[in-house]
């Protein structure tokens, strides 16, 4: 008996709902303690097992965060660097890079680069793009200063120790057709 396609729709429907919702109710979860996140961590997990449908979940999650929060510029800074961690870590899945020292500098990179990427979208929405553009923005940047190491420290030790076994654990208990990098 062959399996319906209906059936393979739902169940990746149903796969990129919970994916969408875990990044939410561990984004949730966290919130109390500034930038101690994982986001980063479960954006790169997906993307890297399940690829596009990581990054539909990504979406996804930004959209949630949208509707919770309202928006502001950092809408435009969730849609591109969420975006970009799934789609880099589909990239790495699909290249069969397993070695977790690449892995790991690879998301401390990218938590490196929401920093920057945040503090130059604000500072041209939020001040223009006119006259001492760059020294505002490294006022804007060097004030969250404390908070990107954090976030950078947070990384840096989640990528180590619980990126590998997750998408091992992922791998063990879903089906074939629903992983990208093997």
């Amino acid at each position: 008996m062959t399996p319906s396609p209906h059936r393979d729709r739902a169940l990746k429907l149903a796969l990129i709902a919970i994916m969408s919702a875990t990044l939410e109710a561990g984004k949730l979860a966290l919130a109390f303690i500034p930038n101690v996140e994982i986001v980063t961590l479960l954006c790169g997990v997906y993307g890297y097992v399940f690829g596009f449908y990581g990054i539909i979940a990504t979406y996804i999650f930004v959209a949630l965060e949208t509707l919770i929060w309202g928006v502001n510029t950092w809408v435009i800074t969730y849609l591109i660097h969420w975006g970009c961690v799934a789609l880099v870590f589909m990239l790495l899945g699909k290249a069969k890079i397993k070695n977790r020292l690449i892995l790991t500098a690879t998301a401390v990179a990218l938590t490196a680069s929401f920093g920057v990427l945040s503090s130059l979208i604000d500072t041209g929405l939020l001040t223009g793009f006119w006259n001492n553009f760059w020294k505002r923005f490294a006022i804007i940047y060097t004030r969250g200063f404390a908070f990107y190491i954090v976030e950078i420290v947070c990384n840096l030790l989640l990528f180590l120790i619980v990126f590998r076994p997750l998408v091992n654990r992922l791998d063990k208990i879903l089906p074939d057709k629903f992983k990208t990098h093997l």
